[in-house]
Formats: structure tokens, C-alpha cells, sequence
């Protein structure tokens, strides 16, 4: 059986593909990925290394020839590009006979309000088209997004918010990307959706728990969209991506990723990463 993960050098395929290779042989094991030249690494360790690029389809007929089993992950870009680049991928899997896709999506996907769910809804409706075993790992939100935050805060900043008393089931991307192993070198997931979440938290009860690493209070400031969005101008941060962090604030205020699941754990065979440690391991990444 061979299993192959795309884009592999990325934040989340990278930790995917170390995982794998601590009980799947390498001979087992291919990536997809557009820069094959970032993947050397791995092409020595024995991992066949592809290119695969979802804006050239033609590449991905052959990146994926012979495959058994597929993990997509996601990719990044404004919502018509990513549909377009999955859609190719998807097509592609299907071409090559491909008899499992594992998917990256998210938290309750097919009915999210937030306005990266259109993405992930149509992925998973191409996916289920082509007749081909899935799996949907809706990933709920990764605790390592709030790494900006975290590092105003360490610069003395207080935590800015505007998402209010909403919920967000944060876990880490190590737990995400073992969870995806999990399905891909397990038995019994076909058609099958998890809905991948942390304890669900508020701001408030993160900060909480991040004010109990650093030692010190770590006053919340929360405010209205508008001065989210014009404290984050003022910040510094591009104007293109300001409305991007409010549009996820506001969705989380609503309760767009209050997601409880215990899927993440069963998985896992373990409870999820606890959120202390993770976040003292995101401040210690911070400050070496």
C-alpha cells in the first residue's frame, strides 16, 4: 500500500509526513509537493518525491499514479482559487484510480457560516462524486493561528478580540496532522467524517490559561469589529488581510467553530494536547 500526502513541506504536511514515517517505511510513502527541491530531505531518507503542483493538473496525473491511499490537504488563497486547485486534485485522484481520499476540511463544513466553508463544502462534494472511499478530518482551528496574538502579548499588548463569549475547539497541528495518520494507516474509515475539535474555550479561558504560563496577568480587550479592524490597521497588519482576521473573529463570536466532538480524542487513542502545554511550547518557539 502506498500512501502519498500533498503539499508535504507545508506547516501541516510536514508534521503529517514525519509522523507517518515513524511506523510506515519509506518505500511506502510519496509527497506531492510544487518545489520537489524542498522535499530533498526527504527524498534521502527514501520518501518518493513528486511534483505535484494544483495549478498544472498535468502534473498531479502523474504525481499520483499508483497510489493507494491520498491525503489532500488544503491549500491556502482566496476561496475561487483554492475550489479551482482542489477540484484539479480531485479529478486527478480519480483519473489515477486512487482508492481512498483523506481530506483536510472544516469544523461542520457542509453547514459553517464562516466564509472559508464554501471552499471546504465543494471539496467535499467533488470528493464524494467520484465514488472513491473518504475520509473528512474537519479540522476545527489550530492553536498555532494564534501565535500573532501571543507574541503581542509577550511584547506587552493585551489580547485584542472581538469574537466575544464564542467557543473555539483549538488543538494543535501535531494532533490534527496525527489524527490524519490515524485514518490513513488505519482500517475502517471509509465515508466516514470526523469532526476534529479541542475542549471547546472562549478567549477568555485561553488567556487564562496563557496568563498561568507567562506568569503574569494578560489583561483581554475586547471591542467591536470596526476597532478590531482598525487596531489591526494601526498594527501594522496589510489591509487585505484585515477584514480576512475580522471575518474570523465575528464568525467565531457566532459560534462558527463551537464544535463539540470527542472524534479528535478517538483517534488520537489519547486525549488531545493539553492547551497549557501547547502554549508554552508556542512561547518558548517565540522567544528561543
Amino acid at each position: 500500500m502506498k500512501i502519498l500526502v500533498t503539499g508535504a513541506t507545508g506547516k501541516l504536511g510536514s508534521i503529517v509526513i514525519e509522523t507517518l514515517l515513524e511506523t510506515v517505511p519509506a518505500k511506502d510513502l510519496a509527497v506531492s509537493v510544487r518545489n520537489p527541491q524542498k522535499a530533498e530531505s526527504l527524498r534521502a531518507r527514501g520518501v518518493d518525491v513528486r511534483l505535484g503542483d494544483f495549478d498544472q493538473p498535468g502534473t498531479l496525473d502523474k504525481a499520483f499514479e499508483g497510489i493507494d491511499r491520498l491525503l489532500i490537504v488544503s491549500t491556502d488563497g482566496d476561496n475561487e482559487t483554492r475550489i479551482r486547485q482542489h477540484d484539479a486534485a480531485v479529478a486527478a485522484a480519480q483519473r489515477a484510480n486512487v482508492s481512498f481520499i483523506a481530506y483536510t476540511s472544516l469544523g461542520n463544513a457542509s453547514e459553517n457560516p464562516i466564509f472559508l466553508a464554501p471552499v471546504h463544502r465543494a471539496t467535499e462534494e467533488a470528493i464524494k462524486n467520484t465514488g472513491i472511499p473518504y475520509s473528512f478530518l474537519r479540522n476545527n482551528w489550530y492553536l498555532e493561528n494564534e501565535t500573532s496574538s501571543i507574541q503581542a502579548v509577550l511584547g506587552g499588548a493585551p489580547w485584542l478580540t472581538s469574537a466575544g463569549s464564542g467557543k473555539v475547539g483549538w488543538a494543535t497541528r501535531r494532533d490534527y496532522a496525527q489524527a490524519a495518520v490515524a485514518v490513513l494507516t488505519g482500517e475502517g474509515h471509509e465515508n466516514s467524517i470526523y469532526e476534529l475539535s479541542g475542549k471547546l474555550t472562549t478567549q477568555e479561558e485561553l488567556v487564562s490559561i496563557l496568563a498561568g504560563v507567562l506568569g503574569r496577568e494578560v489583561p483581554v480587550q475586547q471591542v467591536d469589529d470596526a476597532t478590531y479592524a482598525s487596531i489591526m490597521s494601526s498594527a501594522g497588519v496589510p489591509e487585505p488581510v484585515v477584514p480576512i482576521l475580522v471575518g474570523f473573529q465575528s464568525a467565531i463570536r457566532e459560534g462558527a467553530l463551537e464544535i463539540e466532538s470527542n472524534d479528535l480524542q478517538k483517534l488520537l487513542g489519547h486525549s488531545a494536547t493539553r492547551l497549557e502545554e501547547a502554549l508554552r511550547q508556542i512561547v518558548n518557539e517565540i522567544q528561543s
